[in-house]
């Protein structure tokens, strides 16, 4: 009889969370969705109060997800033996929040919230007129905020820990420092290479307009085929090229065209896609609950880079799309055979706009920021230094030193939303990229053959069910372990760089 009790009383516990899960989750769809239209359709003028709104709606959520309630029914569950591993997940996840949020006073979150929505329009204005003055004060208010969190989340060693933990869950400086640092060295040594050695590749194909209509035209015809689904999501303009899920069905991709950069819209459809076909594919059954989301950042990031890179940049990729690639912009590569096309896509040119920087310069970039982010929360850079900061470290990591702040430090969008510690995502998926790749071919031994011919489905399948299903269901540990065998490895990355770009250059 006790038995039955319990079982009853846990019965309703879980009733209780469910529940609670689903109104947070419903909260949040509606956050995604009033996030893609500040960016992407809402009139300028109408931006500083819809900031507050959305403001007042993420305090709302955090205060359901730092409530006595929420306290409560963790409390509850933890203590719960046999739960299924889907109540596990989503009880790790609502706690892991809960125990560092639940300090933060609610006025305070609200106050950081709206900011941070003011702040993207601020930077928006600031990049369009390189005036970083503008931007300064509101950069100066979210460093204050970000260096107040991590003091209220904790760390043992390192500030910046405690930001790194919110997009990468167990990752440290400690950890990452030497992650870095092997990648870094055989990337400058790979560049010295290739610029003292290295034969030249035909980029001045690009130097060319590049109608914005056909773009479109190209970008909606592969996008379908390399396996997003248009009835389940859209693709938009935008100033910085994002992807947002506001539910399993409705994932919206956004992208920029530039009529003398079609790599950019090109590529950067193509990586969103990434994002978001991760986002299609999880699980149903974890949809209207925190597991509807991908494991991590830099997990997620593994699935936008290995679209954009070891997919999208490969040779066999364009033995694909290449002929209709040039039905579309005849005029401009009527002349420029696949092969030329393909190393030109993969040339190698220190440059000043990440998100155009091509796969091997890329993460240099990134370590740029990365060690900008871990003074700027330790205290030792102040916000107003950053100019002066960010290009001597331009010139010392890529020897090309901006002209303007606009291709400077306003260039990236991450900082105006309150995104410290989100940067170092993107090499670590490239890291976890390379490592699943590895993975991949092992069991497709025709993987690029398969691509050649424009099987994306079979390509999709195996990452539906080895990664996108999942969800937030393992942490990015588990998970990468649980695909590859092994904790993550920049070796992986190091080696398929330094045989790629051998091949590319004839080294």
């Amino acid at each position: 009889m006790e038995q039955k009790v319990m079982d009853q009383d846990l019965q309703t516990v879980l009733e209780q969370f469910r529940a609670l899960d689903q109104k947070i989750t419903h909260f949040s769809s509606i956050i995604g969705l009033t996030d893609w239209d500040s960016k992407v359709m809402a009139p300028k003028k109408g931006r500083n109060v819809f900031a507050k709104a959305i403001g007042t709606l993420r305090t709302e959520v955090f205060k359901l997800s730092v409530s006595e309630e929420m306290g409560n029914l963790l409390e509850k569950l933890s203590a719960v033996r046999d739960l299924d591993a889907a109540t596990k997940a989503k009880v790790r996840e609502y706690r892991e929040y809960y125990q560092k949020s639940k300090r933060i006073p609610a006025d305070l979150f609200q106050e950081y919230s709206i900011l941070t929505g003011q702040a993207n329009d601020a930077w928006e204005e600031a990049r369009a007129n390189n005036d970083f003055a503008h931007y300064l004060p509101y950069l100066e208010k979210i460093v204050q905020f970000r260096r107040k969190f991590a003091e209220i989340y904790g760390y043992e060693e390192h500030p910046y820990d405690a930001l790194l933990d919110e997009f990468e869950p167990g990752l440290t400086v400690k950890r990452l420092d030497p992650l870095f640092a092997k990648l870094r060295e055989s990337s400058v040594k790979l560049l010295e290479r290739i610029q003292k050695h290295g034969k030249s590749t035909a980029v001045e194909v690009f130097d060319q307009s590049f109608d914005i209509e056909t773009q479109k035209a190209f970008n909606r015809y592969i996008l379908p085929i390399i396996g997003f689904d248009m009835e389940a999501g859209r693709l938009d303009e935008t100033v910085h090229p994002f992807a947002q899920t506001v539910t399993i069905g409705d994932v919206r991709l956004t992208t920029r065209y530039l009529a003398k950069n079609v790599r950019s819209a090109l590529f950067g459809t193509i990586h969103e896609a990434g994002h978001g076909i991760y986002e299609q594919h999880v699980n149903p059954e974890f949809e209207e609950s925190v597991l509807q989301s991908g494991a991590s950042f830099g997990i997620h990031e593994s699935q936008s880079r290995f679209l954009e890179n070891m997919v999208g940049r490969s040779r066999e990729f364009w033995y694909y799309f290449y002929p209709q690639l040039q039905t579309h912009f005849p005029a401009q590569l009527e002349n420029v055979s696949v092969d030329e096309f393909y190393r030109a896509v993969n040339t190698v040119q220190p440059s000043l706009i990440r998100v155009e920087a091509d796969e091997l310069t890329y993460n240099l970039h990134i370590m740029l920021r990365y060690e900008i982010e871990k003074d700027l929360i330790a205290g030792v850079i102040e916000a107003k230094d950053l100019p002066a900061i960010w290009n001597r470290k331009m010139h010392d990591y890529l020897g090309v030193t901006p002209s303007t702040d606009s291709e400077g430090v306003l260039q990236d969008v991450h900082w105006s939303f309150g995104g410290i510690g989100y940067f170092p995502s993107y090499s670590l998926g490239n890291l976890y990229a390379a490592q699943i790749l590895r993975t991949i071919k092992k069991d497709l031994p025709d993987f690029y053959h398969l691509i050649e011919n424009g099987r994306f489905d079979l390509l999709q399948e195996w990452l539906k069910e080895n990664i996108h299903q999942y969800g937030k269901l393992y942490t990015p540990n588990e998970l990468i372990v649980k695909v590859t065998g092994e904790e993550l490895n920049a070796d992986y990355l190091v080696e398929y760089l330094e045989q790629k770009y051998c091949e590319v250059y004839g080294l």
